[in-house]
C-alpha cells in the first residue's frame, strides 16, 4: 500500500550523513521510521550517529558506508537490507555532488564523476532495491533529489551537473506510472538553495576519476564557497519530503525563486511547437 504512516517503516537514505539528506533522516526518524543513512563519508556518518545518541531514538538509526557508482557495493547493500529487514519500504536517492566547469576543459573523468554519481547513483538504487520493493508487496515510495538547475537555463559551467539533475526529473516522471500499480510512489526532489556539503565535489572524488580531470580549479573555487545565512535548512526539507511521501506527491520543490526562469523556458518551448495537425 502507498505509505500513509511512518511508523515500522525502513528507509534507506543515500547522501543521508549531512545536508539535504540527514534533514530527510531526521524527518523520517521523527515520524516512527526506521532509518539507514547510507553515505560515502565516514567522518559524516560518525557526527550523524553522534546526533541521535542517547535519548534521540539512536535505536532507530543505523548506518553503512557506500559509494552509490559502486554497483558491487549496492548489491550487498540491498542482500543486507533484505537479511535484516526483510526489504526496504522507503527509498531515498539523495547522494550527489556539485561538479562544475568549463565543458572545454571537462575530460571524460569530469563526466563520468559528475553523471556516475547524481543520475547514476539513482539509477543503481532503483536497480538494486525496486526488485525487493515489488516483491515484499508491501508497497513503499522512491524519491529521487534532483535539483531546480533541471528545469532552468544554467551557466554552461553547470552543464554536466544540470544534464544529471534533468535526467532523473525524467526518469522520476516516467517511473511514477509504472509502479504505481504495485502501490509505489514516485517524488522527486527539486531543491534550490539548501545549507548543505555538495560543494565538497573535490573531497569526495575517488583516486580513479581524479587523473586528468579538468575541473580541478573549478573545485578549488567550489569548495571554497559560501553557505548562504538565508539558504534553507535542511529540516525544513526534510519535513517537506516527509510531507509529500503520505501526499504521494510528485514534486517536491523547495523555492520559488526560478519560478519565472522556469515560465520562460517553457514558453519558449511551446512557442517552438508547431501547430497539431488537423484530424479528418
Amino acid at each position: 500500500m502507498p505509505i500513509s504512516d511512518f511508523t515500522g517503516k525502513v528507509a534507506f537514505v543515500t547522501g543521508g550523513a549531512s545536508g539535504i539528506g540527514l534533514g530527510i533522516v531526521h524527518a523520517l526518524v521523527a515520524r516512527g521510521a526506521q532509518v539507514v543513512i547510507a553515505d560515502l563519508r565516514p567522518d559524516h556518518i560518525a557526527a550523524a550517529l553522534a546526533g541521535f545518541a542517547g535519548g534521540r531514538r539512536s535505536n532507530a538509526v543505523s548506518a553503512i558506508e557506500i559509494d552509490v557508482t559502486n554497483r558491487a557495493g549496492y548489491a550487498e547493500a540491498a542482500a543486507r537490507m533484505q537479511a535484516e529487514h526483510g526489504g526496504v519500504d522507503i527509498l531515498i536517492n539523495n547522494a550527489g555532488v556539485g561538479s562544475e566547469g568549463p565543458i572545454r576543459d571537462a575530460a571524460y573523468v569530469d563526466w563520468d564523476f559528475g553523471l556516475g554519481v547524481n543520475l547514476g547513483g539513482v539509477v543503481n538504487g532503483i536497480h538494486s532495491f525496486l526488485p525487493q520493493m515489488i516483491a515484499h508487496g508491501r508497497g513503499g515510495h522512491i524519491v529521487n533529489t534532483a535539483s531546480l538547475a533541471a528545469t532552468v537555463l544554467m551557466p554552461g559551467q553547470y552543464a554536466i551537473y544540470a544534464a544529471g539533475k534533468a535526467a532523473v526529473l525524467n526518469l522520476s516522471e516516467n517511473l511514477r506510472g509504472e509502479l504505481a500499480p504495485a502501490d509505489i510512489g514516485v517524488s522527486v526532489l527539486l531543491p534550490g538553495f539548501v545549507k548543505s556539503n555538495i560543494h565538497e565535489a573535490a573531497r569526495n572524488r575517488p583516486a580513479h576519476l581524479r587523473d586528468g580531470s579538468g575541473f580541478g580549479q573549478s573545485e578549488q573555487t567550489l569548495g571554497e564557497r559560501q553557505v548562504g545565512d538565508n539558504w534553507m535548512d535542511p529540516a525544513q526539507v526534510g519535513e517537506m519530503v516527509a510531507d509529500a511521501i503520505l501526499a504521494d506527491q510528485l514534486y517536491i520543490v523547495t523555492h520559488g525563486e526560478f519560478r519565472d526562469r522556469m515560465r520562460d523556458r517553457f514558453e519558449a518551448m511551446m512557442a517552438a511547437v508547431p501547430p497539431a495537425e488537423v484530424q479528418l
